[in-house]
């Protein structure tokens, strides 16, 4: 099966990244990425979406009642790629992460996936964080 950018998108923001379920994460990866995808992050990058699975999991580990809140709507460049920007943190709580990010498709699956830490308003630059590890 094959999915528009927006859709992939959505999905790895909630279904990977903000699964709590480990075997629901892997199933949703394995799904809408391409089997040699890639994850570039600050402090790494990860290959094929077990590998993604793993560290979406270590990431919603190190905060595991943190929820995403996508800001507007998904950016769409010819169905090829995509952005949405994002905030992150406790459910009644302000924001305590933010960021975007990018995809490049091909044939309908995330082949390449690059998070950017965006600072919050007041908060400074977030990209140097090194909790999650």
């Amino acid at each position: 099966m094959t999915y528009d950018i927006a859709t992939l998108l959505k999905r790895n923001l909630q279904e990977v990244f903000g699964e709590a379920d480990d075997a629901r994460r892997q199933a949703v990866a394995a799904e809408i990425f391409a089997s040699d995808a890639e994850f570039h992050e600050p402090h790494g990058v990860f290959r094929g979406p077990a590998e993604i699975a793993r560290i979406a999991g270590v990431i919603r580990a190190s905060h595991p009642d943190f929820q995403y809140r996508e800001l507007g709507s998904a950016e769409v460049l010819h169905e090829t790629a995509g952005r949405v920007r994002w905030v992150s943190g406790a459910p009644g709580q302000p924001p305590a992460y933010a960021g975007t990010d990018f995809i490049i498709a091909r044939d309908g699956l995330i082949s390449g996936l690059y998070l950017f830490f965006d600072p919050l308003p007041g908060a400074g630059d977030v990209s140097q964080d090194k909790t999650r590890r």
